[in-house]
């Protein structure tokens, strides 16, 4: 039986937490991350006493506040998102449908920032959700300007469907994507939900390089897309330009 290193053993307290488990009691904690409870009660007490986890009047814990400031630090996280935000909010001004920016961990999208109006499409969507890339607009933007050694794997690996209409054929796929580098947007339509359209468009860092996508994501049953494509390549264009990128500098 191989040993659990320190930092795995850590790390393994601190993966427990998730958008479904947000408060675990100690003994929820020791389960999920697979370790005894002795153990997992000196690891959470490190974390508790560093600030990483907070514990409430019930005895559950909760991920700290010292994480969202480690966090914080991130270039592709709340940095990005505050210099984004204005180009966010004039897209939704533009549109009141749901409006995103998200960026790529793997093979999935994490999103990073949402607006939305209380009449918008209904999406599963929340900030730190994450989905497959060939499931999303924002996905399929990122992955079409990926590397193509990452395209060619993901594209041979599993792709799970969540409507009829989601993408499993690794050929379509690539179609797609080719489309969408030929023309600057992604449209995913009901690919995760039936009732919904994705119209997304990338965002370029100070080289050129794709770091990021924004999209708009509005009700399949009265959809204009090609309204919303100029709307989204606008706010994906400000965004690159804020982050430093300019046209001469596209790869």
């Amino acid at each position: 039986m191989t040993t659990r290193s320190a930092p795995d053993r850590l790390l393994s307290v601190l993966g427990a937490f998730d958008h479904e488990h947000p408060a675990l009691s100690l003994t929820d904690i020791s389960r999920r991350a697979g370790l005894t409870l002795t153990t997992t009660h000196r690891l959470v007490a490190a974390l508790t006493d560093w600030g990483a986890l907070e514990r409430d009047e019930a005895g559950v814990y909760h991920v700290g506040l010292r994480l969202w400031e480690i966090a914080a630090l991130a270039p592709r996280g709340l940095a990005l998102r505050q210099i984004a935000l204005p180009y966010l909010e004039d897209l939704y001004e533009a549109t009141h449908e749901n409006v995103q920016l998200a960026v790529r961990d793997g093979g999935e999208v994490v999103y990073i920032e949402w607006l939305s109006a209380r009449s918008a499409v209904g999406v599963h969507i929340r900030i730190g959700a994450r989905w497959p890339l060939h499931a999303t607009g924002v996905g399929l933007a990122l992955l079409a300007h990926g590397d193509p050694g990452l395209q060619q794997e993901y594209c041979e690996g599993p792709l799970a469907a969540f409507t009829p209409h989601t993408i499993t054929d690794p050929a379509r796929l690539r179609r797609v994507l080719a489309e969408v580098r030929r023309t600057g947007v992604a449209v995913s339509s009901r690919q995760v939900t039936d009732d919904a359209v994705s119209v997304a468009a990338p965002v370029r860092g100070p080289g050129g390089a794709v770091t990021a996508a924004v999209s708009v994501v509005v009700p399949i049953a009265h959809a204009q897309v090609p309204v919303l494509v100029p709307a989204v390549r606008l706010a994906a264009r400000g965004i690159s330009r804020a982050l430093g990128w300019r046209p001469e500098q596209q790869t």
